[in-house]
């Protein structure tokens, strides 16, 4: 198996199902995390030199950092519903949180060097948008942009409905080269409804030293260390994905791969 798709384990003591750092990714900026917590379930982290932003996913759950008990937020019962909350916790700080009914929470970091408060990202801060047209359209949830405070994390979700394509045209992010391009290294959680689905998704560079096409399976993650990758949707499932994106520098200025550029300017 590819080592850019990375299977869910079964639940450890704490709920983890995925574990993925810098040293396991074998790159330098992102981490990610996903955990299904039982109702009742506590979860506490000490963020050191990282930040993070932890998405609840589905459920409800009393969340505190930085010694600020910001009480209960979240709601929805699936990734695929809208109004995504989520916590900020800076770095050299310590966040908890309590699940008040199931829930499943992602985890993403990035390093940081602790200069902002923690605060709530409710839904009425995450920005909505649907970018592309036709079978290329696609919904975006901005939960933690460019435009918003943090370090270096960048947080967005994505619905892809049935039959459509996204992050295509096909685009990449890994080259320091502002203000054309900026290096992000990128994950993608892929959930799929119904959950029997599966996601393609292709990674490949220009002179197609990495070139794979995955099959992203529900619960997956695809790691992107560099290259394009667009991902498709097949007919009857709706793919749902969270992206977490860090580099050197807090921009997302992509390059679209010239081959596939041409739609663009049809649109």
């Amino acid at each position: 198996m590819s080592k850019l798709l990375v299977k869910p384990s079964k639940p450890d003591n704490q709920g983890r199902i995925h574990a993925i750092t810098p040293e396991s990714a074998e790159w330098t900026y992102v981490g990610f995390e996903v955990y299904q917590l039982k109702s009742g379930q506590s979860l506490r982290q000490a963020t050191e030199g990282r930040e993070a932003c932890i998405v609840l996913l589905s459920g409800k759950a009393r969340v505190a950092a930085s010694g600020q008990d910001f009480g209960v937020i979240g709601g929805r019962t699936s990734p695929f519903e809208a109004d995504p909350w989520s916590l900020y916790a800076p770095a050299h700080s310590e966040w908890s949180l309590e699940a008040q009914t199931d829930c499943e929470i992602a985890v993403c970091t990035a390093p940081a060097e602790g200069k902002l408060p923690a605060r709530v990202i409710g839904p009425d801060q995450v920005g909505q948008e649907t970018r592309g047209q036709g079978t290329n359209t696609r919904h975006v949830r901005n939960i933690l942009p460019e435009t918003e405070p943090a370090e270096s994390l960048l947080v967005v979700e994505v619905i892809t409905p049935s039959g459509h394509w996204s992050s295509y045209p096909p685009h990449k992010h890994d080259r320091d080269m502002l203000p054309n391009e900026s290096l992000l290294e990128e994950t993608y959680y892929h959930r799929l409804n119904p959950p029997s689905g599966f996601a393609l998704q292709r990674v490949y560079t220009d002179d197609r030293s990495l070139d794979e096409t995955l099959a992203a399976a529900n619960g997956d993650v695809v790691l992107v260390p560099k290259g394009y990758h667009p991902v498709g949707a097949p007919h009857g499932y709706e793919l749902y994905y969270l992206n977490v994106m860090a580099g050197p520098k807090r921009i997302w200025k992509f390059h679209n791969d010239p081959d596939h550029e041409w739609m663009l300017a049809k649109a």
